[in-house]
């Protein structure tokens, strides 16, 4: 599905990544780990093409260097920054609905891609009409979620999810996480963590970043149960 060769990225004239070289397949869950400053934000940037980068990205046979960066969710990508960006002022429903008008999406298909997320999490729908300014950063994180797969009927990519959530919200998250699995077998996910043991279970395969490179002799896959 999705496969980079040989992609170097910077930010500015800083260098960040370097040789970056992975296939993900569809209905594949990685975990992306490493630590903090180690290059995983850049790679999720790079895909999405918010940086400066050389080197082979394909996506479904597509060369996405054809593909400019507000073009790339179309084509099934989902994508929710560690920051979440949400617009305070519009309500958490608005919010999620925001890329399906990006995109274009007709109204029965905005609707079926609606309750997809509120099958996966149902608070959404009754936190609603509520702005979304007035949610807790654990509740904004599901938001982000929420808003990312309005468009991620391929690939999902999520940026530390997990980060600054009390116990009882990342258990939630990571319960949203198991649902959308459930439902949707077919999606591929990419997940950026500092934590190498909390995706753990989660995760079909496990990918190191070190100083902007994959370390090949970090690269681990979960034993099949």
């Amino acid at each position: 599905m999705l496969k980079l060769t040989n992609v170097h990225a910077s930010i500015g004239n800083i260098p960040i990544l370097r040789h970056i070289t992975v296939t993900v397949d569809p209905a594949e869950t990685i975990a992306l780990v490493g630590r903090n400053g180690a290059g995983k934000t850049t790679l999720l940037r790079t895909i999405m093409g918010f940086t400066q980068s050389t080197g082979e990205m394909h996506f479904e046979g597509r060369n996405l260097r054809d593909i400019v960066a507000h073009k790339r969710p179309e084509l099934g990508i989902g994508y929710a920054p560690e920051d979440r960006r949400l617009f305070s002022r519009f309500t958490i429903t608005e919010n999620i609905l925001l890329p399906a008008r990006v995109a274009g999406l007709d109204a029965a298909e905005t609707k079926r891609r609606l309750e997809r997320i509120y099958l996966v999490m149902p608070e959404l729908e009754t936190l609603g009409p509520r702005p979304a300014g007035s949610v807790s950063g654990g509740q904004g994180k599901m938001v982000a979620l929420g808003r990312a797969m309005m468009l991620a009927t391929k690939l999902l990519l999520l940026d530390e999810p997990f980060q600054g959530l009390a116990p009882v919200l990342a258990h939630r998250y990571a319960e949203a996480l198991g649902k959308l699995r459930e439902i949707d077998p077919t999606l591929a996910i990419i997940i950026t963590e500092s934590n190498p043991h909390l995706l753990k279970s989660f995760a079909a395969r496990t990918i190191t970043v070190e100083r902007g490179q994959i370390d090949s002799d970090l690269m681990t896959e979960r034993m099949e149960a």
